[in-house]
């Protein structure tokens, strides 16, 4: 009797363990952040804020989205005539699912509204957001050695940053390589023993590079980067200013830097937690006790993060759908890429 062989069994991820862990996490970087603080020195320190400073932060962290809109629009250009205020709105609404929900989910909700709105196809919106991140990339690892020409910085931190240079140098030579030669691309792809489904999105990636891939076009977003860069050091700056810190332009660049390349990965709703320590952490670079800094830390984070959910509440309403709707159907366009008709209110 011939016995058949069976297939090894996958192992398969609970799906309830990647939220446990990133909730554990932030929960646990809250208990370490809150050890030891006199929240007595917190609480008077934020009453004695200088709210002239804490308004320029506010109004400065808005043109912040709204350079990132236009940002997100010339990088489209060769593709789709995209609605500017659009742009804006659907980044808005993908920010405000990211500051509610875990693992930025608010960025794949943004690419489908977008890519919806505008009806071009979704891989193309997704190849847009990974762009981006590429080239805020390339600008933050030279905002990194600027800075530590200025200030002195740890060297395990100088070291780190030379690793992740040549990581998105490499990374950004083969972005220039997918949308510069499309067919070659191609080949080198469909010679590969992946899965059906990953060829299939790493087509779908390359299709939407190659249609941005226009140089005027990703030369005027790369330089509409930095001015979305530099307006983001903007508001800490100015928090520090209203927070009565004695710090330089150039340790708020330190801080944005640590803050920004920290939650590189995926976490907790708004980075809770996990935004806190590195706040602390990068404060502590500069001498600041760790009181001061968890104050300064949630300071800013509920300064900021206020107007957002403000904005973005706002921006969904004016879709005419609940979160749930858009998320759901976001999560529909994965599996179909080709974009659903408008309905008469989306029009």
């Amino acid at each position: 009797m011939e016995w058949e062989q069976k297939k090894p069994a996958r192992l398969r991820v609970p799906a309830w363990l990647g939220p446990a862990l990133i909730y554990t996490l932030s929960i646990a970087s809250l208990v370490w952040v809150s050890y030891g603080v006199n929240f007595r020195q917190v609480l008077s320190d934020i009453v004695s804020l200088d709210w002239r400073y804490v308004s320029v932060a506010v109004a400065v962290d808005l043109a912040v989205y709204l350079a990132h809109g236009w940002r997100w629009k010339l990088l489209l250009k060769p593709v789709a005539r995209v609605s500017y205020w659009r742009s804006v709105q659907a980044i808005y609404i993908g920010l405000f699912t990211n500051e509610i929900l875990p693992f930025r989910t608010g960025e794949v909700v943004r690419c489908y509204l977008l890519s919806h709105w505008n009806r071009f196809l979704m891989s193309v919106a997704l190849s847009s957001a990974a762009l981006e991140r590429i080239m805020d990339g390339l600008w933050l690892i030279a905002a990194f050695f600027l800075t530590a020409s200025f200030i002195r910085l740890p060297q395990y931190l100088v070291d780190g940053g030379q690793i992740l240079a040549a990581a998105l140098l490499g990374l950004s030579g083969l972005f220039v390589f997918i949308a510069r030669r499309k067919h070659h691309a191609h080949s080198v792809f469909t010679g590969s023993r992946w899965a059906a489904g990953v060829k299939q999105t790493v087509e779908h990636i390359v299709e939407g590079l190659h249609a941005m891939g226009h140089w005027r076009s990703l030369l005027a977003a790369f330089g509409a980067s930095f001015v979305y860069l530099f307006l983001q050091v903007v508001p800490v700056w100015a928090l520090m200013e209203a927070y009565g810190l004695d710090l330089s332009f150039w340790a708020a660049c330190a801080v944005l830097i640590v803050l920004r390349l920290g939650t590189v990965i995926p976490n907790a709703p708004g980075n809770a937690g996990v935004y806190q320590v590195l706040c602390v952490i990068s404060l502590g670079l500069f001498g600041v006790d760790k009181t001061t800094a968890v104050g300064f830390s949630w300071t800013m984070f509920g300064v900021l993060t206020f107007p957002l959910l403000v904005g973005g509440f706002i921006a969904v309403l004016l879709t005419g759908l609940n979160l749930k709707e858009i998320r759901l159907r976001a999560r529909s366009s994965m599996r179909h890429p080709h974009p659903a008709p408008l309905t008469a209110a989306e029009k």
